[in-house]
């Protein structure tokens, strides 16, 4: 589709893949798989199926992949970041872009997501906006085309000059909560964004990489350590002490009764919260490099 790249970011995602790269194939949306460090053969899955890959030496994270994805994107006017547990549905690459024509002034784009359950997600809050008055969080669905205060980081589109103008997703964070700080920026630059009712995608909720040991806890410790980075980001308060009081109860009672899982969730949490007060980058937890991957010529 012209104008259009899809950015999928993957790691051990060859149990979904297949179906991703499908469904962009039925919308002509050309696939630029950005390989986070697959074991599992997906790069190569994905060639196969007629993908452009990007391989990655290191697992860089959500955000940084995509970055280097974008730029690597560079006859696109738009970008479509798609999570590959996502399945775009009929009509939805059209409907995102006449979206895109329809309101110029607009800088993030998402259709509307169909958890596995049948139930349509929408974000009703977000750490990020205490100005909003929404405090419980209470879910009102749209019912067709509207502005948004923040939109789901698993299928977004987003003009391309516009994200790498912003400098894309934070480099700082490996995981959790860049979506969201794209989002607040992309609208403290007096963009909207939009929810596209319209477009439909199939999301398969924590699909996108197979399970693996220790999977959990690596998950609760960038949660924890993310969550304080963007507070301390946003001038918001420092929730480093609420997570150890409470993940730290809650591991303790874990151990208590020989339950590995709630260790290692609530343990992982207190060890991300910990290090974010302590200093430690999510960076230097995962053995990576200050500075982004290397980038490449564009497509």
């Amino acid at each position: 589709m012209p104008g259009l790249v899809a950015v999928v970011v993957a790691h051990d995602s060859a149990g979904v893949l297949p179906a991703c790269l499908a469904a962009l194939a039925r919308e002509h949306v050309p696939a630029l798989v950005v390989d986070n460090a697959s074991r599992d053969g997906s790069a190569d899955l994905a060639a196969s199926l007629g993908a452009r890959v990007l391989r990655l030496p290191r697992n860089e994270g959500y955000g940084r992949a995509n970055n280097a994805g974008i730029w690597a994107a560079g006859r696109a006017e738009y970008a479509l970041i798609v999570n590959p547990d996502v399945e775009l549905q009929p009509g939805a690459a059209d409907a995102l872009l006449a979206a895109a024509e329809a309101y110029p002034d607009a800088g993030l784009f998402a259709p509307r997501i169909v958890e596995p359950d049948g139930r349509f997600f929408f974000q009703p809050r977000s750490l990020l906006a205490p100005y909003l008055t929404n405090p419980g969080g209470r879910l009102h669905p749209p019912e067709g085309d509207a502005c948004a205060p923040f939109l789901s980081g698993a299928c977004l589109m987003v003009r391309r000059d516009l994200f790498l103008s912003l400098g894309g997703f934070d480099p700082n964070i490996f995981l959790f909560y860049e979506d969201d700080d794209l989002c607040r920026r992309i609208a403290d630059a007096g963009r909207a964004l939009v929810h596209v009712h319209g477009a439909v995608a199939l999301h398969g909720r924590g699909a996108s990489s197979a399970p693996e040991r220790g999977r959990v806890r690596r998950s609760r410790w960038h949660q924890a350590w993310s969550r304080s980075y963007v507070s301390r980001k946003y001038g918001l308060p420092d929730p480093t002490s609420a997570m150890l009081a409470t993940n730290g109860i809650k591991a303790l009672l874990a151990a208590l009764v020989f339950r590995r899982s709630g260790w290692e969730r609530y343990g992982g949490s207190v060890a991300g919260a910990w290090a974010a007060r302590k200093g430690r980058s999510a960076l230097a937890q995962e053995g990576l490099a200050e500075s982004p991957p290397q980038e490449t010529a564009p497509w």
